[in-house]
């Protein structure tokens, strides 16, 4: 009954809420702020996200095929899901998936389009599975930068074999000795960098990270489940994955990069116009089922003999 009376909601909430509601998510706000401002109930706004997750998911795994990019840049970032994993252990009817999660991104450094995300641990298993999403989506040679994690040397061999220019920046941190306990959640001090061609001809100039960088701070700035030392987290996986798919939708598809004066999608030529949220919520409408109407009789007096 609570899910039906959700769904008979969804289907009469105006369109132009919806897009509020979205507009207000892809911004980096969270579900209590988005259901305040958008004069909803947070199940409301927690019902969009899932079905905008859900369509941009498919869309995007559709489209995002026969890229032509050639300097591609891939990093992991981290978050969580219901507590830490150290917290796990003692937290309270825990769901089976809680605790950290690693969200792995590829960018195209030309483009700025990102073509590939997968979810899940830090493990090579999951590094696997993202370099061969990535190489499935690839359709000419490429240059490929990772930092130094020891997961992207199989799996990068293992999706691209010898049919890839890779290298690996390595980043060299070094802490100080007179550093404050305020400043634990700081990075340490950056000493010096090094290059390391792990297969082909990279091009010295293009052993880069930066952009890839950067996007994960576009991801902490636009989803507030990834934003550090507050209380704003995920509370299932699902949801989290797919608040991950529209925040991608929006960055490929609607946001204007400021560099570019295009979107990702438009100047990878994956699509030819600018994208606008209510493209998202047509998407969501067009595959909810039609609400059941309810049914009319007619008087005795209307029936003819």
């Amino acid at each position: 009954m609570f899910i039906a009376s959700i769904m008979l909601i969804m289907n009469t909430l105006p369109t132009k809420t919806k897009v509020l509601i979205l507009k207000c998510l892809v911004e980096g706000m969270s579900i209590r702020s988005t259901s305040r401002i958008a004069d909803v109930s947070r199940n409301t706004v927690t019902k969009l996200l899932v079905d905008a997750g859900r369509v941009c998911s498919e869309y995007q795994d559709m489209a995002l095929r026969n890229l032509s990019c050639t300097r591609i840049e891939v990093d992991e970032i981290w978050s969580f899901v219901y507590a830490k994993n150290k917290n796990v252990p003692t937290a309270k009817n825990p769901p089976r998936l809680a605790g950290d999660v690693w969200t792995w991104t590829a960018i195209c450094a030309d483009t700025k389009l990102v073509p590939s995300w997968r979810l899940g641990d830090r493990s090579s298993a999951t590094a696997i599975e993202f370099m061969d999403d990535l190489r499935s989506r690839l359709d000419n040679r490429v240059q490929l930068t990772s930092d130094g994690h020891k997961s992207y040397l199989e799996a990068v061999e293992g999706a691209f074999g010898g049919d890839v220019d890779y290298a690996q920046l390595i980043k060299v941190y070094g802490g100080s000795a007179d550093l404050k306990s305020e400043s634990r959640y700081s990075p340490g001090k950056c000493n010096g960098i090094q290059r390391k061609v792990v297969e082909g001809n990279p091009d010295p100039d293009g052993i880069s990270t930066s952009y890839v960088e950067r996007q994960n701070l576009t991801m902490r700035m636009s989803m507030r489940r990834f934003t550090r030392l507050t209380n704003a987290f995920s509370k299932k996986m699902e949801n989290h994955d797919h608040a991950v798919a529209l925040h991608f939708m929006y960055y490929n598809f609607c946001r204007i990069h400021q560099t570019l004066q295009v979107t990702p999608a438009m100047e990878a030529g994956v699509t030819d116009r600018l994208w606008d949220v209510s493209d998202i919520v047509k998407m969501v409408e067009d595959v909810q089922p039609v609400p059941n109407r309810p049914k009319t009789y007619k008087k005795k007096s209307d029936i003819s003999n």
